[in-house]
């Protein structure tokens, strides 16, 4: 059988055909840092978003936190099911405006594999342990480049990178497709994270801003398609993705009333401490102990700061795994993790 099925071709065609102009065709990447052999039937952007899929960092994400450290409960999202709620409504945007929805969803796959056990305190708390600073984004990037595949990195196109150490609003990603995923991010985590704080009872639906809900929906349904909406009625046939002012500052301070009320609480300052004291235990511990390390870290300190290292090693834990080492390494009669398993991250 002829190893050339046209069906890559096929792709670039239709890209050329049906997409907009401003968006990124497949065809006109700028590549990998690598060069390496094309595939015949899937572009560079069809293989950057398998694999992400299947590397180590996306799967460990089912058992890190979003917002509750170890909820009781099934529906509570995970830094996995949120990372596919980003994804959906990114890929909506971009199909919305015709733009690249294999880069999109790549994009919007990988752009949390750095994130931290415990959620953003254990990012703040690795951010003030390293002297060079941490940034859950950022470490996205390194997940790809350098931590997969045993030090030899996933090599995704530069537009994949672009867009996830740019996904924060603080970011200027290169690519509309990117700038998609960050308003995506956004609509999803604040929508969602609703959600949860009412099922935890943090929150009840009527406590929440009037003038907002007047303009978004009382619903998360409802208000992640009027910004959706917002957003396609405001960017297409144009070189931008932007929402409507008027849902833009809702969203805002939505997410501001999320702060006072979920995010920055007594309850959540609390599990902070939590997340700080075994996160910063370990860091010293491996700090003096650098031996103590697995085997692939300690290798990698013979190339990268110590400090950023063992950032790397505990960023990479789930809850669970960070929770279990924390045991292992303070609480002498737990001995249910052996050493051996300390290797297997």
């Amino acid at each position: 059988m002829h190893k050339n099925f046209g069906v890559k071709e096929r792709t670039y065609r239709m890209e050329e055909m049906f997409f907009s102009p401003f968006a990124q065709k497949s065809a006109q990447s700028r590549g990998r840092a690598r060069e390496e052999d094309a595939c015949d039937m899937r572009t560079d952007f069809q293989r950057d978003r398998d694999r992400i899929i299947y590397s180590k960092a996306f799967l460990r994400l089912k058992n890190k936190t979003q917002v509750f450290f170890s909820p009781e409960g099934d529906h509570f999202r995970t830094r996995l099911t949120h990372t596919i709620d980003v994804s959906q409504i990114a890929r909506s945007i971009s199909r919305s405006l015709a733009l690249n929805e294999d880069l999109t969803e790549a994009i919007a796959l990988g752009h949390d594999l750095g994130h931290t056990p415990f959620g953003h305190a254990g990012e703040r708390v690795l951010n003030s342990l390293n002297p060079a600073g941490f940034s859950h984004n950022e470490q996205s990037l390194r997940v790809v480049d350098v931590l997969e595949k045993e030090g030899a990195g996933l090599n995704l196109t530069y537009e994949v990178r672009d867009g996830i150490v740019n996904h924060k609003k603080s970011g200027t990603p290169a690519t509309l497709e990117g700038k998609a995923v960050s308003l995506a991010d956004r609509i999803a985590y604040v929508n969602h994270d609703i959600e949860d704080a009412i099922r935890a009872g943090l929150l009840k639906a009527d406590e929440l801003p009037e003038r907002e809900i007047a303009v978004l929906g009382n619903s998360s349904r409802e208000r992640i398609n009027t910004m959706i909406t917002s957003i396609y009625e405001n960017s297409v046939g144009k070189n931008r993705v932007i929402m409507g002012e008027c849902e833009a500052e809702a969203l805002e301070n939505l997410r501001a009333f999320m702060f006072d009320r979920v995010y920055i609480t007594p309850l959540s300052m609390k599990e902070e401490e939590r997340a700080k004291r075994m996160l910063s235990g370990m860091y010293e511990y491996f700090l003096k102990n650098r031996d103590k390390l697995p085997a692939f870290y300690r290798e990698l300190s013979e190339k990268y700061p110590l400090e950023q290292v063992i950032c790397d090693y505990l960023s990479s834990m789930t809850d669970k795994f960070a929770i279990a080492v924390f045991n292992y390494l303070y609480v002498p009669r737990s001995w249910a993790l052996r050493a051996e398993d300390i290797e297997e991250i």
